[in-house]
């Protein structure tokens, strides 16, 4: 089961990436040209919504089921920290990664109550970006790419 999930976390990262990638230059890009606000940049935010939730599900079903897990148990929070690999898998890619779902979330919620496109752009511009930013500070590009 492990590694199903694993790779399927892997590979849904890819979509999260591209769809957040694309909600972030769509917002920027129609922000300096100061366009319009439509339905499709709506439905752009919405889908980069929901790939990141449905990541951060199949994230937490990873991170319960990994074998890396069990050493809370084995070692203690102090070991854990001790190790950069560990660290990263256990402590910094979660936590990271959900305060990023947690902007991309605000920021979503929070362009809906703006009545302008240029505040509707403005707001998933920033929130979007920086979880894109939190995103890539976090991944663990050795495995993922190798």
């Amino acid at each position: 089961m492990y590694n199903t999930v694993k790779i399927l976390h892997s590979y849904w990262a890819y979509l999260v990436l591209l769809i957040l990638v694309l909600a972030v230059l769509n917002s920027i890009i129609k922000l300096a040209g100061k366009k319009e606000y439509e339905a499709k940049d709506f439905r752009i935010a919405l889908f980069a919504l929901i790939v990141s939730h449905i990541q951060l599900l199949i994230g937490l079903v990873l991170y319960f089921v990994s074998p890396r897990f069990s050493l809370f148990s084995d070692s203690g929070m102090g070991e854990i920290m001790k190790n950069s690999v560990d660290r990263l898998y256990l402590v910094e890619h979660p936590l990271i990664n959900i305060i990023a779902i947690v902007l991309i979330t605000i920021g979503y919620s929070k362009h809906k109550k703006k009545l302008l496109s240029n505040g509707k752009l403005k707001t998933i511009s920033v929130f979007y970006t920086l979880a894109l930013v939190l995103y890539l500070s976090r991944i663990p590009w050795s495995t993922w790419l190798g």
